[in-house]
């Protein structure tokens, strides 16, 4: 009787670990990243106090991208963003980057509503620019996949603007 437990014990335990091994294995396979898609090069701040912080450490504009996960706006906006080599060029030397699914408590960053997409910019003196805009004059912060030129307009915009400023 003690050998039959024995060895149901160790098959027991190798399924268990096996198990965990395919979970372990799993996960590696995908990483869950902070870039959600939005560009994996991109170096990511996790919330928006990081950002200012990171900001005003570094002196470069903070970029935040107001996303859902299904909201098809977004997706398309996602793609376009993620594929377009300077956007991400940019956003990888010249910005600190954060993209977040839900709000945060700063008004500032929804001054004409909570919508998404929603991209906005903050400098280095923590200073949300409802000055760069988008095209549209009800969202003005909401971009199409086919306003990524005007998107980098902004990104450039938003560059400037702190060697001209600070």
């Amino acid at each position: 009787i003690m050998l039959h437990s024995t060895l149901a014990l160790s098959l027991l335990l190798i399924a268990v670990s096996s198990n965990l091994a395919m979970a372990i294995k799993k996960e590696k396979r995908a990483p869950q990243t902070l870039s959600r898609g939005w560009g994996d090069e991109i170096t990511w701040v996790q919330t928006y106090e990081e950002g200012l912080y990171q900001a005003k450490k570094s002196n470069k504009p903070l970029m935040v991208i107001h996303h859902l996960e299904d909201c098809q706006y977004c997706q398309a906006l996602k793609k376009a963003f993620a594929e377009n080599e300077e956007i991400q060029e940019m956003a990888q030397n010249n910005f600190v980057m954060l993209n977040l699914m839900h709000e945060t408590t700063d008004k500032n960053l929804s001054p004409d509503g909570q919508y998404v997409p929603r991209i906005m910019f903050v400098d280095p003196s923590l200073t949300v620019r409802a000055d760069i805009t988008g095209r549209y004059s009800n969202r003005l912060y909401t971009y199409e996949p086919q306003d990524v030129p005007f998107l980098i307009e902004n990104m450039k915009k938003a560059l400037r603007l702190i060697q001209t400023e600070l």
